[in-house]
């Protein structure tokens, strides 16, 4: 790395690096990948749908972008750590891992059954912990790395109907922590990005509610769901040299309703 911080947009400059992006296949997931090979990154799309990953990785390539495929199961730790150490050890470093897996399950909290309630944990909580162990050994021994975990407002904020959620966005946003102060000695910047509400295929169905989509219209001081383009900016400052010295930092890009009551 370089002494000095490169002036500019210079600082913003993914080439030469490789990134990690879980849940790429769509959604937020394949905007934030396609956001880090916009600026200059080889991307790496994950997911255990193989044939999804690979449509999503042929529309990036149709645009120019260095693409390819890392098929395993994020809460599979075994499955992780091999993915990970043969693709070190055979077609290059890692310099970004983006934490972006997960799920949502909703029912009334009296009622939600404890197998919901381990999914849920296992692949928002779980599976950011298997994947980027083995990762950031990598990166700790080359003396450098980024870790992106996504987070959410509901990391802070609580909705009926989401416990498991809220807890398990909760946890993620005290891990990020957890990881900036034990790696951030060896060279590594760990951070959050925490989406608020954004219009994608998983929330479509409440994008469709007049009621819902009102009363977030009124809560949110942008007046407006977010679209996922409207994350990559954050997600290339985290990643870049440009965010060198911000560890442990959780950024909320959500329209301003954690500042808001």
């Amino acid at each position: 790395m370089k002494e000095n911080l490169p002036p500019g947009l210079a600082a913003f400059d993914l080439r030469g690096r490789t990134a990690l992006v879980t849940g790429s296949s769509g959604g937020i997931g394949f905007a934030l990948a396609a956001g880090l090979a916009s600026a200059g990154a080889r991307v790496l799309l994950n997911g255990r749908d193989a044939s999804r990953l690979q449509d999503a990785a042929q529309r990036l390539q149709a645009l120019g972008h260095a693409v390819q495929t890392l098929a395993f199961d994020v809460t599979d730790p075994q499955a992780a750590a091999k993915a990970i150490d043969d693709h070190e050890r055979t077609d290059g470093a890692i310099d970004i891992l983006v934490n972006n897996a997960g799920m949502q399950r909703r029912a009334p909290l009296e009622s939600f059954s404890h197998a919901d309630w381990q999914a849920v944990m296992r692949t928002n909580v779980d599976s950011v912990f298997y994947v980027s162990q083995p990762v950031a050994r990598h990166m700790i021994a080359r003396g450098r790395g980024k870790i992106i975990n996504i987070c959410s407002v509901q990391s802070e904020l609580g909705r009926p109907g989401i416990a498991p959620y809220t807890a398990s966005k909760g946890a993620v946003k005290m891990l990020t922590k957890g990881m900036a102060i034990d790696w951030g000695p060896h060279g590594l910047q760990v951070n959050g990005l925490g989406p608020g509400y954004f219009q994608t295929e998983l929330t479509q169905a409440l994008v469709d509610d007049a009621a819902f989509t009102a009363w977030l219209l009124n809560r949110t001081p942008s007046r407006r769901w977010g679209h996922v383009e409207d994350l990559v900016g954050a997600a290339i400052f985290l990643a870049s040299d440009a965010s060198r010295f911000v560890n442990g930092h959780i950024l909320y890009v959500d329209g301003g309703v954690t500042a808001a009551l």
